[in-house]
């Protein structure tokens, strides 16, 4: 590392998942360039995804405009910035402070042209490895440590937060996402809870309550709604506490891969083709059977997907057979395979 660069402003504005997924770039950085000063600059509506990161000297928050931001930010002296979002705002923060930036490859023609088109010219690099590689030059390398979430001491959930019944163990089912299409449909979702034969924790914001609610009726003693009822933190915690996790394409499927959880990760209208799959360093998979912690599941042979980026709030084609389709036995089958070998 250049020896003058001391103070890096590392800028990801959203989402959870998205954040959490360049949390090796925070660790790498600060670990490896001890001298550095870190600090994130991000919405402030994501402050609980990084909060308690030891990795980050200082934090920056958006709210609506970046008038009264960037006076603040220019004040700072920033040596240089990492770039991990590359969007117009990024490019604002960068044209003021006028500093050396270091971005990530962000592949935005390669994922039109894969869900516009179906062809397929995604390089074969995790997001996470991308982002890494942005701050290669500066010196931090990855360390195979995988992601990261910290839980603020005391922000976590209490044993009798839960039913009696799970608090011997449990299965984590992510039921929320951004978007309709990630989503496997209130029905598919009971059929699978009725075919795993263990305590289910549902995992999800207030607007997944509802849906929550309804799913919870397949077998109300063995499945416990907790959307709505927790914060991030306590969701995170759940996930934690869990044996495994069985995740729509959402910011807790990388939380769990953050606390080396097996993920049983389901996808809709996005894809692990988009290079956002579950992540794990070397690290963390040398402690799973055969090196093996994820599982996708995609409806093969479908030539719509991934519709989208981001999900869309109902199926362009209007069959939404990427999760109509979904093999819920399969998935059971696999869930309880894995909870017995835990």
């Amino acid at each position: 590392m250049d020896k003058r660069v001391k103070k890096i402003l590392v800028i990801r504005f959203s989402s959870i998942g998205d954040i959490v997924l360049a949390s090796p770039v925070f660790r790498c950085l600060k670990q490896q360039l001890p001298d550095a000063e870190i600090h994130l600059l991000t919405k402030r509506s994501m402050k609980a995804v990084t909060e308690a990161s030891p990795y980050i000297d200082q934090f920056h928050y958006f709210d609506n405009s970046l008038q009264e931001l960037i006076p603040k930010l220019m004040s700072q002296q920033f040596d240089c910035i990492v770039d991990l979002h590359k969007n117009f705002r990024s490019w604002l923060v960068q044209y003021q402070l006028k500093v050396p930036v270091y971005a990530f490859q962000k592949l935005s023609w390669q994922k039109w042209m894969l869900t516009k088109t179906g062809i397929n010219r995604m390089p074969d690099k995790h997001i996470t490895l991308r982002s890494l590689e942005a701050v290669a030059p500066l010196g931090a390398v990855n360390d195979e440590q995988g992601l990261d979430y910290f839980i603020p001491d005391g922000k976590g959930i209490r044993l009798e937060d839960l039913p009696v019944s799970h608090r011997f163990g449990y299965i984590a089912m992510v039921i929320g996402a951004s978007y309709a299409t990630k989503k496997m449909p209130v029905a598919k979702l009971q059929e699978l809870c009725r075919l795993i034969d263990y305590p289910i924790v549902l995992v999800g914001g207030k607007e997944d309550q509802q849906e929550g609610d309804a799913i919870a009726t397949a077998d109300p003693i063995k499945v416990y709604n907790a959307c709505g009822k927790f914060s991030l933190h306590e969701s995170a915690d759940i996930v934690r506490q869990s044996k495994l996790v069985i995740s729509h394409d959402t910011g807790l499927q990388y939380i769990a891969c953050a606390f080396n959880k097996k993920v049983l990760a389901i996808w809709g209208g996005t894809s692990p083709k988009l290079a956002v799959e579950p992540y794990y360093g070397a690290n963390q998979l040398r402690l799973h059977t055969e090196g093996i912690a994820y599982h996708n599941f995609v409806v093969p042979n479908l030539s719509c997907q991934p519709c989208s980026n981001y999900g869309t709030k109902k199926c362009p084609k209007g069959h939404f057979k990427c999760m109509l389709l979904q093999d819920t036995h399969r998935i059971a089958a696999m869930a309880m395979q894995w909870v017995r070998s835990l």
